[in-house]
């Protein structure tokens, strides 16, 4: 065996695959021997060797040749994908191999094609190594709890990282050049005040005009009249009585403005309204007024239906609702007797387990075959939706040192609070599960 110790760890911290109630672990050496007589040496070197410790609970994992080792989150982008190169070509020489598993006749080789689909399952990154460049699994067989079989069993190893954007400088343009301006006068400055131009007069000769001839009145001799004293008299009569009248009004224009201002209006006091009077006559009846009682009918009786009472069978567990709600499990406490409806294997017969509980621990008992004893830790609580989980810490280990494959029983109030309860197997197979108590 090889020296080189890559990882060691607890059995119940993974859940181990298997198939028909045989696990990968528990044929690990019977897988790789098998890899390595059919020619698949490089699946074989991709396997770790299990060597599991005295009590069974533990196991360290080897490496199967010597070599540098390194983890995957340690080696370099380049090495993880020469490693998941050499992974991906061992998955597809895997599945050709199964395929041609499940076509075979024999029922030893179909069974080695189910458990070898499972193989190269492994919990997560963290568990796997580079030991002188190639990859090693450890924990093949197991993945994490309260999860199932990847589709792609290297799927956590493709994280594409996110690359850094790469920026690109873009060519700054050329400067422009610059302006030309160019001038009509360089020596003279942009902005000048021009001197105001005189213009001297065109000598030119005016021409002169003739003077026109001057046009002498023709004026008759007046002769002196007495007739016009009276017309004279009328026109110096129209010309002052404008004068005396303008003279007059203007005096007494101001004044009048004066007066007409100091006017001021005189407040008018408002009309005295007086109320009329208010008719003291009554309105209300003169006769007494009549009480009439309104009769209230009765409702009818209703008759309360009862529902037949169930019977409840002997020994069944009994979910009380007052200790669901303060999510109390005392009721648990005890040793029950549990049938599974789904038949065995080996035996052909439903199995039969016994729980014995106390304060949400305790253990599980099967004998099945030849008197092969099998046990197990298990665990209980309540959901906040009221559903009581029951669990094992991984597979039951048997007597004879094989792993016995149990159930995750959830439970929950059916009729009269009487327990309905139901297994789930790996793979989501669930089935009939029925508790009866055999003592406190």
């Amino acid at each position: 065996m090889a020296k080189t110790l890559l990882r060691s760890g607890c059995l119940d911290d993974f859940l181990s695959l298997g198939e028909n109630g045989q696990t990968v672990f528990d044929s690990a050496l019977q897988i790789r021997e098998t890899l390595r007589l059919r020619k698949q040496q490089a699946v074989v070197d991709s396997l770790a060797i299990p060597q599991p410790n005295d009590e069974g609970d533990r196991v360290d994992w080897y490496a199967p040749f010597e070599g540098t080792v390194i983890s995957w989150a340690a080696a370099s982008d380049e090495q993880r994908k020469k490693a998941l190169r050499y992974l991906d070509n061992a998955q597809a020489n895997v599945a050709s191999l199964i395929q041609r598993c499940q076509q075979a006749e024999k029922t030893a080789i179909q069974l080695f094609g189910s458990l070898l689909a499972n193989a190269l399952q492994f919990p997560g990154s963290q568990h796997v190594y580079l030991v002188d460049g190639k990859p090693v699994l450890t924990f093949w067989g197991f993945v994490n709890l309260n999860s199932g079989a990847r589709t792609d069993a290297l799927d956590c190893l493709r994280i594409n990282e996110e690359h850094e954007p790469v920026i690109e400088f873009l060519a700054e343009p050329p400067p422009a050049a610059p302006p030309v301006i160019i001038l009509s006068e360089p020596d003279e400055p942009l902005y000048s005040i021009a001197p105001p131009v005189i213009t001297a007069p065109a000598n030119e000769t005016p021409q002169v005009q003739d003077p026109a001839p001057e046009i002498v009145p023709h004026v008759l001799p007046v002769k002196k009249s007495r007739r016009l004293l009276p017309v004279a008299a009328m026109i110096v009569a129209c010309i002052a009585a404008p004068l005396t009248y303008y003279r007059v009004s203007a005096s007494h224009a101001e004044p009048l403005a004066q007066v007409a201002a100091e006017v001021k209006p005189q407040p008018i006091a408002p009309a005295v309204i007086q109320p009329e009077p208010v008719s003291q006559a009554s309105t209300l009846p003169v006769s007494h007024a009549a009480v009439v009682e309104t009769r209230v009918s009765q409702p009818e009786p209703v008759a309360v239906v009862t529902a037949p009472p169930v019977d409840i069978p002997k020994g069944a567990m009994i979910l009380p609702a007052d200790a669901l709600k303060l999510g109390s499990t005392k009721f648990l406490n005890g040793t029950w007797r549990v049938v599974i409806n789904v038949k065995d294997s080996i035996t052909g017969k439903p199995p039969t387990l016994r729980y014995q509980i106390a304060n949400n621990k305790g253990t599980v008992r099967l004998v099945h075959g030849d008197s092969i004893v099998c046990k197990a830790e298990v665990f209980s609580g309540l959901m906040q939706s009221g559903t009581l989980m029951i669990k094992t810490r991984g597979n039951a280990r048997c007597s004879d040192g094989s792993r016995y494959p149990l159930p995750e029983i959830s439970c929950n109030a059916g009729v009269s609070d009487v327990a309905e309860c139901t297994g789930r197997y790996e793979g989501d197979t669930v089935v009939p599960v029925t508790f009866k108590k055999v003592s406190d």
